[in-house]
């Protein structure tokens, strides 16, 4: 299971970098389309579904490798025990509240389908399309926080612990002070 859930953040990392390419790609043609006189249609509004996707794809991979962003000067001084309770606590809340986008991000999208909504650019896009991406983004990234809560839970160092320590030692900032 470790092995499937590891290759499943990679994949969404993979996913999310493709995305990027994808952008400078579209915007790479429109420059050159510019250049010979002629338009390529939606770029921008591709451009932006890419964006979303590319983040969204990005957060459980990014999550994972201990890359998001953690205020830590203050649990640094609390006791083992004490930081691991606020760590669960700070996962479950995370859990919930990505539990619940997830939810509905994934109705929007459903709702986009049932509605045939569809985009206003020059190329009409069904709104479903982009909105799957940020949907299963999100996904990603809720199964990223339960594993690491649950391997809290379980008494093991989260994943994105691990990170952090190894930039202390480093740094020369040491794990525990």
């Amino acid at each position: 299971m470790r092995k499937f859930l590891n290759n499943m953040y990679l994949a969404s990392g993979y996913l999310s970098g493709f995305c990027i390419l994808l952008i400078t790609l579209l915007i790479v043609s429109q420059v050159i389309g510019r250049l010979f006189g002629f338009i390529v249609p939606s770029v921008e509004d591709f451009s932006g579904y890419s964006l979303a996707a590319a983040t969204f794809f990005g957060l459980a991979y990014t999550f994972r490798e201990g890359g998001h962003i953690r205020v830590s000067l203050a649990i640094k001084f609390l006791p083992a025990s004490s930081r691991r309770i606020q760590e669960l606590f700070i996962l479950a809340v995370a859990l919930l509240l990505c539990a619940f986008m997830s939810f509905y991000t994934i109705h929007l999208s459903w709702e986009s389908y049932i509605f045939e909504e569809v985009s206003y650019g020059y190329i009409p896009v069904p709104i479903w399309l982009p909105q799957v991406p940020v949907a299963l983004g999100m996904v990603m990234f809720t199964i990223a926080i339960a594993d690491d809560f649950f391997c809290t839970l379980l008494g093991q160092t989260p994943n994105y612990l691990k990170h952090e320590d190894e930039l202390d030692v480093e740094s020369g900032l040491g794990g525990d002070n």
